[in-house]
């Protein structure tokens, strides 16, 4: 078992991780910007090293500022969390051969499942649904035209290289595409320097539904149910369950057999999630991995009583594992805190954090780094806590949730907790009837007077 982990991230992911490692008698290394150095994470772990000034290319991402860490500290394992360099293969690439174990996928998986053209193609060989659409990177607008002609629109247009949205487009007919294979080209190449387009039909009604799997070295995995992530907002997670109320006990069973085939099928090792798009017709389809922990993890281990970062470090260190399928007895919520206003357009509302009272009670866990006091930067993401209830049935949980939202003080920014408040009382979200098109027609009402 490893000696000292340390934890190239922060907030409320690297004390998640601090928290696992203490209760299982391993020594951590929190690293910070300089914008961080009040940051509970640092406060908790056994050393803290700063990595720099407050960008992110300056600090968490500086590979170089990181191994050092490592090696004055004399870590032997580094935990990526999610986000930053969690899925980047030349940095677990890097921590191989400085002798570091990388809590995490190989360079190998890495780049396998990264792209997302090479990764339809690898499920596409292991017998995985996928979305009908390009084999790969489309080599002009005239091969992009007549594609669209063979698979039918609508079809969505994706950057190779995408992520949280970027490089993205819906059409929906002919005279459109010209316009949008431009714009996304051209988003994609500043956001990422690539501007590698593939195509893929659009699926009507969709739901975002992933499951969770760990992979062991010897090349077994197995499922630990699903999660669905259908309330999105540019892309972007802000709401998840599990169970789905989507979800049939033949589509648990067709799905999970597909994550645990996909896993076994590329020898996978940890943690990772496979994402499905499931139509209205519960037809589902692969649309990408995760080699990484996902910030959802926390409703998965409530469901089923299971550390999941204790499962990661684990399995890092060889430890096999027990091969078990899941299915969820609980249900379980969780409502993404983001210090943004959501009657102005989810604007960032970064600044200091004058009072915060966190709900507490049975079934309420609340997973963040801030507390009175904090200073929210704009450096960063702006997920500033991770509120989750549990509970016997939906319908319970959902009341749980609204209890412990009106329960959540934070005072002196604003936050996305009167979002989530009116989203537990919205009846397509409470019957269960929602797809990611949900937040499209999704109105706030207007702000109580204090």
């Amino acid at each position: 078992m490893f000696k000292k982990i340390l934890i190239a991230n922060r907030g409320e992911i690297a004390l998640r991780i601090i928290r696992t490692c203490k209760e299982m008698g391993i020594k951590t290394v929190a690293v910070y910007s300089t914008a961080d150095a009040e940051s509970l994470h640092v406060r908790f772990a056994d050393e803290a090293v700063c990595i720099g000034p407050p960008p992110s290319n300056l600090s968490y991402l500086k590979m170089s500022n990181i191994i050092a860490a490592a090696e004055i500290t004399n870590a032997d394992a580094i935990h990526p969390g999610y986000g930053f360099l969690s899925e980047n293969a030349k940095f677990s690439k890097i921590c191989q051969e400085h002798g570091i174990k990388f809590i995490g996928a190989s360079p190998e998986m890495i780049e396998r499942m990264g792209d997302k053209a090479s990764a339809k193609a690898t499920m596409k060989a292991a017998g995985v649904p996928t979305v009908p659409g390009s084999d790969g990177i489309i080599e002009s607008f005239e091969k992009c035209e007549k594609l669209a002609e063979e698979v039918g629109y609508p079809v969505m247009l994706k950057a190779t290289a995408g992520g949280g949205g970027k490089g993205m487009r819906a059409v929906w007919k002919k005279e459109d595409l010209k316009k949008a294979w431009e714009s996304a080209r051209q988003e994609a190449s500043a956001a990422f320097g690539n501007d590698g387009m593939y195509m893929e039909k659009l699926i009507e009604e969709p739901r975002h539904i992933e499951i969770q799997i760990v992979g062991d070295s010897t090349g077994r995995a197995c499922h630990l149910s699903e999660r669905d992530c259908s309330v999105q907002r540019r892309h972007q997670k802000l709401t998840e369950e599990t169970p789905s109320p989507f979800m049939t006990k033949k589509l648990r069973t067709d799905m999970g057999n597909a994550a645990v085939k996909a896993a076994e099928y590329i020898k996978y090792e940890g943690a990772g999630t496979i994402e499905f798009l499931v139509d209205k017709h519960r037809n589902f389809y692969f649309m990408e991995m995760n080699t990484r922990i996902q910030v959802e993890h926390p409703i998965t281990e409530q469901v089923i009583d299971y550390d999941l970062i204790r499962e990661q470090i684990l399995v890092a260190a060889g430890v096999p594992i027990s091969g078990k399928n899941y299915t969820p007895q609980l249900h379980s919520i969780e409502c993404r805190i983001n210090a943004e206003d959501p009657y102005n357009d989810f604007r960032p509302s970064p600044g200091k954090i004058t009072v915060l009272h966190a709900p507490g009670g049975h079934g309420v866990r609340l997973d963040t780094h801030v507390y009175a006091g904090y200073t929210i930067v704009p450096n960063y993401d702006s997920m500033i806590a991770k509120l989750i209830t549990t509970a016997q049935t939906r319908e319970e949980a959902i009341n749980k949730m609204k209890r412990a939202l009106d329960e959540f003080v934070i005072e002196g920014i604003k936050t996305t907790i009167p979002f989530h408040r009116q989203l537990m009382d919205e009846p397509d979200y409470v019957a269960g009837n929602y797809t990611t098109a949900f937040m499209n027609t999704f109105k706030m009402n207007e702000p109580e007077e204090e």
